[in-house]
């Protein structure tokens, strides 16, 4: 039982242990005597637990009396009183593993546990999210209980100045998102290079300090951070470097103009005769009737001095963004400008671009301005960044079919914490159809029967342009709803927390409001509970689980159901076309019948999106390593030039 509870990873011990329980009942025994406090001995006692903290008392020994006084700030102040399961967690995160709690478990409550006692050594704890919004709901949320034992709270937000985001990080907790706290690391390391090199004067600009007084770090050295929806940011995130570019060079007319003539190109070649196109890597290559295709265009003269080769990877780059990366899926125009899709979260991803020249492709394929690309003037990984703080946990209701390459990338273990009620949500069959057409249609159906049942209906979709079809098939059938994708973020969570009401229909991208719990209305639970509809298979497993997750919290009925079609993007992606059309074959001629077997064959394809992504990440931490070892060598070699 234990082996189960505690979740194993390769080369750990478990999280959860007997020895853990027996903690849970110890912060038990001590909740009379926290209650007999009045809220000044609470804040002396949260005052006294850091003083031996900072006298260098291990926290191991100070866990079951600062978790019991937590307990009870929380039930004080925000009457939130952590349940025994919420301790376990605590606990497991305590000892640097990934706990993986089911929707609408309270991980937000949770994670004050482990905050408040990494907080008291005076080092700073980091809660690491997805997106500004949680960062500040959640700070703010939680913030009376932070307070109620003498500790401050900061949060980090991207339209935040220097001097804010020093006094955010020098406070006991800090929220913000991983994001930012990568790219803060790297104006630190920018900053330290230019003091390093003597221009002290630039690195106080950089800082915002004064040229003659001292310059001052953005952050503290790590200590601990808790990563929230780690799935998303320690997995699906990591195959991303963050990079701070350096400013655009002399070229940038060429540029610019290069990329404009690629686009122009990439629209009159032959898919058949001029280019070959892998839809598994996402790659286009020129064949030599395309090469000659392109050599006979007329090139405009800023482009007279750049080579064949030059132009024929700009050409093969622009039919990349014209193939792979479809408006309002990968990517959306705002202002002007590309805003990229996440596309395991569905939200825009602000501030992020493309690398290798892909973004200035895709801006050239719209018509809109051409950004020129950037040298990098300082990047990291995700992996990196996350390895150097000395102690690290995460949260997550989805993680524990990755505990191995999380044991092996952040050597951390997976704690699956046990639900505080028992979770009662039913599968329904799942549903296989000839094409997208069938398959919506046969979604509004039972959208329909359930809405005149009164039961809410949460649909999960793939994309934006789907999410906006299926909204159009609704609208036609004069079901009222409400659409949850990129283009309406700034209402997100007041959509997701009415999901759950009488006759409530939500049409979602992946994003399903994570971090959002979905509680039922009134009298929902007495005719089942919210019914959560998955359209298509997702690139990874962990993301259908996120969906199906929104149904059935905290001992809540609810039921879910997966619905698949024969051109889902998910078999080509992962059989790539020929063998998926032959497949697609095989599988028409079954319809009708039992649709679980059929219903593997879209599994397996998901299995290899998977191992191909596990392959990119791997690939990108092996390329980061060795690049920081070619850094160290050159900083180390005399007769070599020093790194710019």
């Amino acid at each position: 039982m234990f082996r189960w509870l505690g979740g194993l990873a390769p080369g750990r011990r478990p999280a959860i242990t007997a020895a853990t329980w027996r903690q849970v009942r110890e912060i038990d025994a001590l909740a009379p005597q926290m209650e007999t406090l009045d809220d000044v001995a609470l804040k002396r006692l949260g005052r006294s637990l850091s003083y031996r903290a900072k006298a260098g008392e291990p926290l191991d020994s100070l866990l079951v009396e600062t978790f019991a006084a937590t307990r009870e700030a929380g039930r004080r102040r925000l009457g939130m009183r952590h349940y025994d399961v919420q301790l376990l967690a605590g606990s497991a995160l305590v000892k640097g593993a990934i706990a993986e709690m089911q929707t609408g478990e309270g991980k937000t409550l949770v994670a004050t546990l482990p905050l408040v006692l990494y907080a008291l050594a005076g080092k700073g704890a980091h809660l690491a999210t997805v997106n500004d919004y949680l960062a500040r709901r959640d700070a703010e949320w939680m913030m009376p209980i932070y307070e109620a034992l003498g500790l401050k709270v900061g949060i980090v937000e991207s339209q935040m100045d220097f001097d804010a985001r020093r006094k955010a990080y020098d406070c006991d907790v800090t929220y913000g998102t991983a994001k930012e706290f990568g790219f803060d690391f790297l104006k630190d390391r920018l900053i330290k290079r230019q003091l390093d090199e003597g221009n002290r004067d630039l690195g106080a600009t950089l800082t915002g300090g004064s040229a003659t007084g001292s310059t001052k770090l953005l952050q503290r050295p790590f200590w601990f951070s808790l990563v929230d929806e780690a799935d998303n940011v320690l997995i699906d995130e990591a195959r991303t470097p963050l990079i701070i570019a350096s400013p655009p060079g002399e070229a940038q007319a060429v540029e610019q103009a290069l990329f404009r003539y690629a686009a122009l190109a990439a629209t009159a070649l032959d898919p058949d005769d001029d280019f070959e196109q892998d839809v598994q890597k996402q790659t286009c290559e020129l064949l030599g009737r395309g090469r000659s295709r392109v050599r006979a265009f007329n090139r405009p003269p800023e482009l007279e001095s750049v080579s064949l080769l030059e132009i024929y990877d700009a050409v093969e780059r622009a039919l990349r963004a014209l193939r792979f990366f479809g408006r309002d899926r990968q990517y959306v125009v705002r202002d002007g400008k590309i805003v990229i899709i996440d596309e395991f979260t569905g939200r825009a991803a602000e501030g992020r671009t493309w690398r290798d020249g892909l973004h200035q492709a895709v801006e050239a394929k719209e018509e809109i301005e051409v950004t020129v690309p950037s040298g990098h003037a300082a990047r990291i990984t995700i992996q990196d960044l996350f390895a150097r703080w000395p102690h690290l946990a995460g949260m997550t209701g989805t993680v524990a079919t990755s505990a191995g390459e999380l044991s092996r990338t952040y050597d951390v273990a997976v704690a699956v914490v046990p639900t505080n009620k028992p979770a009662i949500r039913q599968r329904l069959p799942a549903m296989v159809c000839a094409d997208q057409a069938e398959k919506f249609g046969r979604i509004v159906v039972e959208i329909t029967e359930l809405h005149a049942l009164g039961r809410p209906v949460l649909i999960g979709t793939r994309s934006i342009d789907k999410s906006e079809e299926l909204s159009r098939l609704l609208e036609a059938a004069g079901l009222r709803h409400v659409v949850l994708n990129a283009r309406h973020i700034e209402k997100e969570a007041e959509i997701v927390a009415q999901a759950g009401q009488r006759g409530q229909i939500t049409v979602s991208t992946n994003m399903a409001g994570r971090g959002t719990d979905i509680k039922l209305g009134e009298g929902v639970a007495e005719i089942g509970g919210l019914h959560v509809i998955c359209t298509e298979l997702h690139d990874s497993a962990r993301i259908d689980r996120q969906l199906v997750g929104r149904c059935g919290r905290q001992g809540d009925p609810g039921t879910w159901r997966q619905c698949v079609a024969l051109d889902d993007d998910i078999l080509i992606q992962g059989f790539g076309p020929a063998r998926a059309k032959r497949i697609a074959a095989g599988i028409r001629s079954r319809l009708g019948g039992h649709p679980e077997p059929l219903l593997r064959t879209f599994k397996r394809a998901q299995q290899r999106v998977e191992a191909r992504h596990r392959r990119q990440r791997r690939i990108l931490e092996y390329v980061e390593r060795q690049r920081n070892e070619a850094h160290i060598q050159m900083s180390q070699d005399p007769y070599l030039d020093s790194p710019s």
